[in-house]
């Protein structure tokens, strides 16, 4: 049988004697224990199968939070006073036939706020509605101020105690915040607990959000009764129930891969060798992640996809040299053996690139984003197990089916193969200057127009999810009802004990008041003092000369005892000031942290301090502050990691420029492209821009790895490139596809950010191959232009000593220069 010297011991593929060394000591070590090896994955598999079953969804506000920024921690210092304004559902029951004054109307809204009220993880004291003893209303009369329930306890439908509810809300001033301004609906507000007070576990978004669904809106919508929620909690429970339908798409996702790898391979064993190679490595990521104690979020949901598109790309590899090898007349076990000594360190190395990708995500201190970091370094770390080890195993059995080998050949033929022809010319330095030139002036293009790529969301309401979702339009009914919008700013007024209400810290207070409404997309504000007015005036007849701040210790401590309790904290140390903002967008906060910042930074004293930030628009402006800072961090860490590796691997700073200036250019068209959508720098995005330089990196090295070996016989750049794309640019080609039909499958989720970030990782995974594959020969030329005539003359029948070529092509094949004369 004929030997192919490409795995022949003395081939070199400018790797060290160590690690050629650890080369033939792991393939010993694996080929002389193969039935072991099966044995051992097959348990560790069962076992993992196990634990992924018990995999539940996981998601929890504290997680969505950058629990150490100065904003986070200032409002987890007051978690507990400020819960009324924090995670709050806001729940507006409408009347379409009518307004709220009926009789049928409010007693289907109190059965709904008794409903809610027992739902676990509702904090029910601070439980809000028009049917609530917290909600009064009052008025000044000639007996002083007289206070009552909105709805009294003796309500009986009846016009006269409908009057008497008219009239109280009125007085109660609710008109805007628990009453739309129409009158056609009212709001029930449900702080929530972010863990249950007696089993001490934290509440469950996705059980919530389906009891909010099952005990409110389906039980008690109707044709006159429309509901509308709002709030964190439904956010991601509706994420959580989008994310269910993650299984149709992975079963596209699988039957899609299957198709396209049979459809290069034409080999059903090497197509159902490799899907199962990756679906254990999706299990036992899947069961890594249940033993760690984490469980699955809406985004690192998406993580298993990921896990089977890598590892299906990187097996596409071992197909490919495989069927190569066996082409040049090695059985199943020697073109396995061979495949493993080709592809271990570079498959290996591309792996490490791929973690290197996800574990820089761990420089970002949200949760969430850590654990997704995590868990797609456990999907890596696990393929390398599956596909350095299992597959050669497998395919070591059953080889390549003889139609599959024939089909290969037919591949390799050289008027087959225009396309690589074409391609090759990119290693000409005439070539090789276009390409470039045209690759900086996209980059300076790209860099251009992502100027405008913004940090944060970008539209209102909720932007993971679709513009048109129940959710949405939900939000867009309360913007459009409410004066009171779903999007608060809360700011901390720190004061000395006892002292939250005294003049000094009332006079700052309401400075900040009138600064902070004058900023575009601050639609109104409240605090302490705005009550306290109201009451001072109240206490002198109704008299608005008396609606103001008073010195007199007297009179504030008199007023005091009516303001509700939410407004202060227990030792009057603490006074939330609540910016009711138009929306969450990036522009708005940004706005609103400058100038409170600057506020705070001009008047902190003694007296009072100005604290940021709470409620959720408070939070989001931290988030994108995390994001932001972290953004280039991130970039630079990866791309500092995964060129050390290529100088490691390659030993050369040019080959290293070769293989990473493509990805710096695809990062930045994908900036732009993010920028031209209207998507912004978040949660839900980041992760893309360091997953596509991580994976993106593979190609470049399959095919650089590849070219340096050819180039070592003693063939020119041009044709070393050439016989690169018949074999390892294929493969690299067919890689880039599958990755991206493996993560379009999202642009048809229910979830929007399921479906940007297919859009974004479809995006970079073909540009990036495409990248390579025409950059990398481009820049190698410009770079190393001794390797353009090879690293030494070819021997005679080097043309028939590569691998794969057919019969026709060995026999009296073209030297070099008349390979090269032809492509001219």
């Amino acid at each position: 049988m004929t030997r192919d010297p490409l795995i022949s011991p003395d081939f070199d593929l400018a790797h060290h004697g160590k690690v050629r060394a650890l080369e033939t000591v792991a393939e010993r070590l694996l080929f002389r224990a193969r039935p072991l090896v099966l044995a051992v994955f097959a348990v560790a598999s069962l076992f993992f199968a196990w634990q992924a079953a018990m995999l539940r969804p996981d998601a929890s506000f504290e997680k969505m939070v950058p629990a150490t920024h100065p904003f986070i921690s200032q409002y987890l210092a007051y978690q507990n006073e400020l819960r009324p304004l924090g995670n709050v559902m806001r729940i507006a029951v409408e009347n379409t036939a009518g307004d709220i004054y009926d009789r049928d109307f409010l007693l289907r809204l109190r059965a709904i706020n008794d409903e809610v009220f027992y739902i676990p993880g509702v904090d029910r004291g601070n439980l809000k509605s028009l049917w609530t003893p917290n909600v009064h209303w009052y008025e000044v009369t000639e007996d002083g101020l007289r206070s009552g329930l909105v709805i009294g306890q003796d309500f009986d439908g009846s016009p006269a105690a409908l009057d008497q509810v008219r009239t109280n809300v009125a007085r109660s001033g609710r008109i805007g915040s628990l009453v739309s301004e129409d009158g056609h609906s009212a709001v029930i507000l449900a702080p929530l607990l972010e863990k249950d007070p007696e089993t001490g576990q934290r509440l469950d978004y996705g059980a919530f959000s389906r009891r909010l669904e099952s005990l409110v809106r389906s039980k008690y919508e109707s044709p006159t009764i429309r509901i509308h929620m709002t709030g964190f909690a439904k956010i991601v429970g509706d994420l959580i129930e989008g994310a269910r339908a993650i299984g149709l798409f992975f079963g596209l996702t699988i039957l899609l891969t299957a198709a396209l790898l049979f459809g290069y391979c034409r080999c059903w064993r090497s197509t159902l060798s490799t899907i199962a190679c990756c679906l254990l490595a999706v299990i036992w990521q899947l069961g890594l992640v249940r033993l760690l104690g984490m469980g699955l979020d809406p985004y690192s949901i998406l993580v298993p996809f990921l896990t089977f598109a890598i590892g299906v790309s990187h097996a596409v590899q071992n197909v490919n040299t495989m069927a190569a090898l066996m082409v040049g007349g090695r059985s199943a076990g020697e073109a396995a053996r061979g495949t493993f000594r080709l592809l271990f360190i570079p498959g290996t190395i591309a792996l490490v690139c791929d973690a290197v990708g996800f574990s820089t995500l761990l420089m970002i201190h949200i949760d969430v984003i850590r654990e997704l970091a995590v868990s797609a370094s456990i999907g890596v770390a696990v393929i390398i197990l599956t596909k350095m080890f299992l597959l050669p195993v497998l395919m070591s059995y059953g080889g390549i089916e003889a139609g599959a080998l024939v089909h290969y050949r037919r591949k390799l033929r050289l008027e087959s193969q225009r396309l690589s022809r074409i391609l090759s010319n990119f290693a000409r330095p005439r070539w090789a200057g276009v390409a470039v030139a045209v690759g900086l002036l996209v980059l300076g293009g790209a860099s251009w127009a992502s100027r405008d790529l913004m940090i944060g969301d970008l539209d209102p309401g909720a932007p993971e999810l679709r513009p048109q979702s129940r959710y949405n339009r939900d939000v867009a009914f309360m913007s459009s009802h409410y004066a009171t919008g779903p999007d608060v700013f809360v700011v901390m007024v720190r004061t000395p004990a006892g002292e939250c209400g005294a003049y000094p810290a009332a006079s700052l207070v309401d400075r900040f008041q009138w600064t902070m409404e004058a900023v575009p997309g601050v639609e109104s504000s409240v605090s302490l003092f705005d009550v306290m007015k109201r009451y001072i005036a109240g206490t002198n007849g109704g008299d608005l000369k008396w609606y103001a701040l008073t010195r007199d210790r007297y009179v504030s401590n008199a007023v005091h005892k009516f303001v509700p309790s939410e407004m202060y904290n227990g030792d009057c140390s603490m006074v939330p000031v609540t910016l009711f903002l138009s929306d969450h967008k990036a522009a708005t906060l940004d706005r609103v942290v400058a100038a409170a910042e600057g506020f705070a930074r001009a008047n902190n004293g003694p007296d009072a301090q100005f604290l940021l930030a709470a409620g959720n628009g408070g939070i989001e402006a931290a988030t994108n502050m995390v994001i932001g800072d972290a953004k280039q961090e991130i970039l630079l860490m990866v791309y500092a990691i995964v060129s050390a590796l290529l100088l490691w691997e390659f030993r050369s700073w040019r080959v290293t420029v070769a293989i990473i200036l493509p990805l710096v250019i695809t990062s930045v068209l994908c900036e732009a492209v993010m920028a031209a959508l209207g998507l912004g720098v978040k949660v839900a995005t980041l992760p893309v821009i360091a997953l596509g330089v991580g994976i993106g990196v593979d190609y470049g090295i399959y095919i650089y790895n590849r070219l340096e070996g050819f180039v070592g016989r003693g063939l020119d750049l041009q044709r070393a490139y050439y016989e690169t794309l018949k074999t390892t640019g294929a493969a690299v080609g067919m890689t880039g596809i599958t990755l991206a039909a493996g993560v379009a499958t999202w642009l048809f989720s229910d979830i929007k950010f399921q479906a940007d970030m297919g859009l974004l990782l479809a995006f970079m995974f073909l540009w990036n191959m495409i990248g390579a594959v025409v950059m990398i020969p481009a820049l190698v030329a410009l770079l190393m232009p001794r390797l353009r005539q090879g690293a030494a003359q070819p021997a005679e029948g080097v043309v028939a000593a590569l691998p794969g070529l057919p019969a026709s092509a060995r026999k009296g094949g073209r030297t070099p220069d008349q390979w090269s004369k032809s492509n001219r």
